[in-house]
């Protein structure tokens, strides 16, 4: 897998991003939606959320897109968000972490979080944070690649009625 942080937006690429997060999600992904969804159902939240990339917006953008590119197109991407304060400059959220479903079980998920890494050394960043949905396992995952529970916020996420889950704080100093 090749990574490439800040890709220009063209329309293809759009859609296989809005395409891979559509499968993510209908693969039981938690990337802030429930299945089942269409890419027209994500396509609002989208529009918004890459227009905030400097793959979209133009280099003055807060937000930077890493997309793994493999034969197939992109197999695997997230949003590296700026978190809006200067009194915080030297970190950013990691947002939308997620893997094409038929690549799970590859390492591509530890090769995305570890050119995530790479990506926020070269923007001169010292730490990465993320929130990730509680009854998934995946915080085991992002613990194995040097995250470490700093917060929970518990039943803050609810899925279905019945069914509230965590949110999970998880901090990587670079």
């Amino acid at each position: 897998m090749r990574f490439v942080l800040d890709p220009e937006m063209t329309p293809e690429l759009f859609e296989e991003l809005l395409s891979c997060w559509a499968e993510v999600t209908n693969a039981d992904g938690a990337v802030g939606f429930v299945p089942p969804v269409t890419p027209d159902d994500i396509r609002p939240t989208a529009e918004k959320a890459f227009a905030r990339t400097r793959s979209a917006g133009g280099p003055q953008a807060p937000d930077s897109l890493l997309a793994g590119f493999d034969d197939d197109g992109v197999g695997a991407w997230l949003i590296l968000g700026d978190n809006g304060s200067g009194l915080r400059a030297h970190w950013r959220w990691l947002l939308r972490v997620m893997v094409h479903p038929k690549h799970q079980g590859r390492g591509y998920g530890r090769a995305l979080l570890l050119a995530a890494d790479d990506a926020a050394r070269s923007l001169g960043l010292e730490a990465l944070q993320l929130t990730c949905r509680g009854g998934t396992g995946v915080d085991r995952f992002y613990a194995s690649v040097g995250y470490r529970e700093v917060g929970r916020v518990p039943r803050s996420i609810r899925v279905a009625p019945g069914d509230d889950r965590d949110e999970i704080y998880m901090l990587k100093w670079l």
